[in-house]
């Protein structure tokens, strides 16, 4: 290809293109950092997306129990809904679109679930139905599932492996800006002059609408946008070059003991995260004298603010430290003040589950990162496994809610969390002191640039205008 027609497809942003990659050599793993700014700014959009879908839930959950009068069991259906569908998508169909088509594909894929299911809710806003909202839940968790299967690894693997924690996480750290606004907008705009009433839901079918016509808009983007692709082969390639001797990729899947391990921790985090967050509006009701829930929300959503910064802070650590130290602190601040929280009420009590959420932050991105290092071609099918660990959303909460019911307090119910907590904790110190799992997490190849590249070797050139795959030209570094 000559060059001025090269450098004119890297400049081009959008074309139309064939969504089927196959599983050739495409190079994307090795792009510089300028050359991933524009894909990876796409895919932080999808992180905002579902931080904010996340962030609605945990406040319509305590106003639903009010509003549609249930109880705290019953409205931990929104959550077993939101997660449950989240396995579905990772193990099923959106992982078997990621690698029949690629990235690009499950995307286009999510953002349409995630479109229908909140059309779907102004239906339910009409008729009131609890169950309704739970099916169009279940549709959206879908859609967020599908978009989480691609887009964790995606920013993983996309750019240089010893950065890959780092990107992942700062990544996050925009999903839980969304997880800010979420709160926010239920609290002074659904329910500030409405209240807990039928009113209030009116708002709510307006805002799903409006969600709708953004994700729809945005799938046409991505349709067109050309974003590189890594398939299972780049990955291969990845893993001969940053674990040079290790023949842990050419085991059969089933084999990847390490992959499990980390999907279990997801399962055992994930579900603590959405337990604590789905009752803080119950929490702090019935610990803090005078409060509403309206006021709840707002605490809510500081406390979300305080997860933001913890996003931020951990991934500044990531920038001079193994992620996996930073892993191992936060996840210890995260068991010590989710236990405080059981004991205290008021003003600390609330404190203390401000501080879980600050400590929370880092623990699900860096366990997918640190999941899927090192397993080469199994990585796709490796990360719909840890991300399938989400489901724990849909199986704890409703646990803790059954002990908040029996006991009538959640700050007792706590421990459930605390439990959970524990056991993703062996994970923790796994990566950290079990040589198996410490040398493969540490391995990152070269610290240049990007992967290591030899004498007269092919690097990234530019993309296909057919596929969207990378052609190579010739460069003698």
């Amino acid at each position: 290809m000559p060059h001025g027609q090269s450098q004119k497809l890297k400049t081009s942003f959008f074309r139309k293109h064939s969504l089927k990659v196959g599983d050739r050599i495409t190079d994307a793993a090795g792009l510089t950092l300028r050359e991933t700014l524009f894909p990876l700014f796409l895919v932080t959009i999808l992180y905002f997306l579902w931080g904010f879908a996340y962030g609605l839930l945990d406040t319509l959950n305590k106003h639903f129990q009010n509003t549609l009068g249930i109880t705290r069991t019953r409205s931990s259906g929104l959550q077993a809904a939101y997660f449950g569908a989240y396995p579905l998508a990772s193990l099923g169909y959106a992982n078997w679109v990621l690698r029949k088509y690629g990235y690009r594909a499950t995307f286009i894929l999510g953002l349409t679930l995630y479109g229908i299911g909140a059309l779907l809710m102004w239906p339910a806003g009409l008729k009131r139905s609890f169950g309704g909202f739970c099916g169009a839940t279940f549709v959206i968790g879908s859609g967020l599932g599908t978009l989480e299967t691609a887009a964790n690894p995606y920013m993983a693997v996309t750019g240089p492996p010893r950065h890959a924690e780092l990107r992942i996480n700062l990544a996050q750290a925009v999903q839980a800006i969304g997880t800010v606004i979420g709160p926010v907008l239920g609290s002074y705009v659904f329910f500030k002059e409405t209240g807990d009433s039928v009113a209030a839901l009116k708002n709510v079918q307006w805002v799903y609408l409006a969600i709708a016509v953004f994700v729809f808009s945005l799938s046409f983007v991505f349709f067109f946008a050309v974003i590189p692709e890594v398939t299972d082969a780049d990955m291969a390639q990845q893993a001969e070059v940053t674990h040079v001797g290790d023949k842990e990729s050419d085991r059969p899947f089933w084999t990847q003991y390490r992959v499990f391990h980390a999907a279990f921790a997801q399962f055992c985090y994930t579900g603590s995260q959405v337990a604590i967050a789905g009752y803080f509006i119950n929490y702090v009701t019935e610990t803090r004298g005078q409060t509403s829930s309206a006021l709840g929300a707002k605490f809510l959503a500081i406390a979300q603010g305080c997860f933001a910064i913890g996003r931020f802070s951990g991934s500044l650590l990531m920038r001079f430290t193994k992620p996996r130290y930073v892993f191992l602190l936060y996840l210890s601040g995260v068991i010590a003040f989710c236990s405080a929280s059981i004991t205290q009420r008021g003003n600390i009590g609330l404190a203390m589950l401000n501080l879980t959420l600050f400590f929370e932050s880092v623990c699900f991105p860096t366990i997918v990162a640190l999941g899927i290092r090192g397993i080469g071609r199994h990585t796709k099918r490796g990360a719909g496994w840890i991300v399938g660990g989400v489901v724990g959303g849909a199986c704890v909460p409703p646990i803790l809610a059954r002990v908040a019911d029996a006991r009538n307090s959640t700050a007792f119910a706590m421990i459930i969390p605390v439990i959970f907590f524990i056991l993703a904790y062996s994970y923790a110190l796994s990566v950290n002191f079990v040589p198996v799992y410490r040398d493969a997490v540490d391995k990152t190849g070269d610290s240049g640039p990007g992967n290591p590249v030899k004498e007269g070797s092919i690097r990234e050139g530019s993309l296909d205008n057919e596929t969207g795959s990378t052609i190579k030209e010739k460069e003698t570094v």
